[in-house]
Parts: C-alpha cells; structure tokens; sequence
C-alpha cells in the first residue's frame, strides 16, 4: 500500500520536475514515511464500483459518438473480462498487468493473434478516454504496441458460384436477396432493415442505415430491379418489410435468417462458404479490379477510413501482372 501510494505522488510530479528532481523528492517521501503506516479506508464493494461507473461513463460517450449497441455489448464484455481478471482499481492498473493478461489470455484461449490485438485496441480506447478524461495520468496502453497478424486473403465467389446459386434459387424472395447483395454489396443488417417503400425502382437505388445510423445511397443493376419486382408482385402479405419470411406470419426476415437460408443453399450446390459478407467482399474486389476508384468504393460502402476498404478491395494478380507491363514493363 505504501509503495502504491508513494508511486501515484510520483506519478503526479511527473509534469512538473526533472529526472534530478523526482529522484530527490522520491527519496524524501521514502524517509519521511519509512516508519509509517499507510491504510486505505474504503468500504467493500467500492473499488468495484468506482471501476463500473468509469466503464458506464465511457460507454456514454461511445454511444454519443455513434457506436452501435453490438459494438457497445463489445466493449463493455471485453473490458469488463479484463478488470475482473486484473482484480485492481483502474487507476492502479499499469502496463505490465496488461501485458500479462494479454499473455495469459491468449494461452488460455488458444486465441489468434488478431483477437488479442481487437482487446489492446478496445483498452487502449478505454484507457486513452480515461486520461483525457482526467480520470488517470497516463494510458497504460500506450508502451503496448500493436499485434503484428499476419494479412489473409478472404475467399470471394467466382462468375460460376455466382450464376450456379442463381440458377437453384427455387423461392423469388432468395433470387432477390442474393441479387440485391450482390450488386449493391450493402452489409446483411443494412438489407434486413429496408421496407418496401425504400426502393427507388425509377432510378435503381435505395437508402440504407449504415453503422452509427449514417445514410447512404445504393445502387442495383437491372437485373436485380426486375427480380425484386417479381418478388414483390408475388407476395400476398402487408407486411412493411422489403424481405420477410417464407411461412405466415410472414415477419421481417432477421440477419439469422439470411446466414441461414446462404448456408444451406451453399451445402446443397458445394459452394463452401457461403454467407452474406462475402458478397460484399466480392463486389468490392471486382470493383477495383475493373478500375473503380478506391474513393468512390468507399463512399459506396459506407466505410469512415479507406484503409477498411482496401481490405476488403482483393486484386487479381493477373491485373497486377498487366498493369505492370502497360506501365513499366
């Protein structure tokens, strides 16, 4: 307790003196409190506590900022993993107990380098709100450097997984769903919250609800408007929903639904992998491929940092090889 206590008005003078004189007023609080004994008065339960109002505030302002409730849900379970594994006050929490709890964790876990590096990322969130928030003088996380993860190319459906899942949709809401993914390239969560009054046949594009509630246009191709047409034409619901489940009620089709519905449809025709994202990916990858600009393929999937498109974005080497000869070679 005492070392604790003497470290934080160390911590405190940092801003204002020198290395000579930290050294000299370290070694007076040494000797005048050498033959004392400090105690901390605090009732059971309140470190605790302190901990969890510090968690809610910053949740608050992640919420302000724009941040879904998934990724709050996130946050609040991987930070509040971390405290109670640690079992120290926040402010008591230096680089070194981090880094062992990163350490242990990732033994424990058998986790990938990239889960561990997703955790220092959040508490570094965490840690760097806390001192520009005053709660604490300086991010224990900053002397924690990222997790070098090694780059993997995701898989993207070819011409033919395309066209062979087109040709065996047997039901016109799956042929309709599969186009709009495809041509648009929207995330899942953004198709299953579109209604029908959302689609602008006239000029083949519609709304969507991005991450933190941001608007932004998509587009679809002709034959994506002629399928969603035959599908809605065919339905005997009132149901609001652009999409809605095959029996009755016939409800909003829910992001389960559509991963569901993919997987199996990928089972029956030995397409591996197949789920909603990879439309995406697809779509981006073959954007760049025919030269879209990094830009504008950002604004369309509604990404904030471009480098979160040129992940997505994988390109032919056979363009590669091309492009080289055209320009150098």
């Amino acid at each position: 307790m005492k070392d604790e206590k003497l470290n934080e008005v160390l911590q405190g003078m940092l801003p204002y003196l020198d290395n000579a004189q930290m050294e000299q007023l370290k070694r007076v609080l040494q000797h005048t409190f050498w033959n004392c004994t400090i105690t901390e008065d605090t009732e059971s339960g309140n470190e605790e506590d302190q901990n969890s109002k510090l968690v809610d505030l910053f949740l608050a302002s992640k919420r302000v900022e724009g941040c879904s409730e998934k990724t709050l849900h996130y946050y609040k379970s991987t930070i509040d993993i971390t405290l109670t594994e640690i079992g120290k006050d926040i402010r008591h929490i230096d680089t070194e107990d981090l880094r062992q709890y990163l350490t242990g964790y990732q033994q424990k876990k058998n986790s990938s380098r990239v889960t561990i590096d997703n955790i220092r990322r959040i508490l570094s969130s965490f840690f760097s709100w806390l001192e520009d928030e005053d709660y604490i003088l300086k991010s224990p996380v900053r002397r924690i450097h990222r997790v070098k993860t090694s780059t993997v190319i995701k898989e993207t459906y070819t011409d033919e997984a395309l066209e062979t899942m087109r040709d065996h949709c047997v039901e016109l809401r799956d042929l309709a769903m599969i186009d709009l993914l495809a041509s648009t390239g929207m995330r899942v969560g953004e198709m299953v919250l579109l209604n029908r009054e959302d689609i602008d046949f006239n000029e083949r594009e519609c709304v969507v609800f991005g991450k933190g509630d941001k608007e932004r246009l998509v587009y679809f191709d002709a034959r994506t408007k002629i399928h969603l047409q035959n599908y809605l034409a065919s339905r005997t619901d009132t149901e609001a929903a652009l999409f809605v489940s095959l029996r009755s009620p016939h409800t909003r089709l829910k992001i389960g639904g559509v991963e569901t519905r993919l997987r199996e449809m990928g089972k029956q025709l030995g397409i591996p992998k197949v789920h909603p994202h990879k439309f995406r990916r697809t779509l981006a990858t073959m954007a760049i491929d025919k030269g879209m600009p990094i830009e504008q393929l950002q604004q369309l999937l509604g990404h904030q940092r471009i480098d979160t498109t040129l992940k997505y974005a994988m390109v032919k080497q056979s363009n590669v090889k091309l492009a080289h000869r055209k320009f150098i070679g």
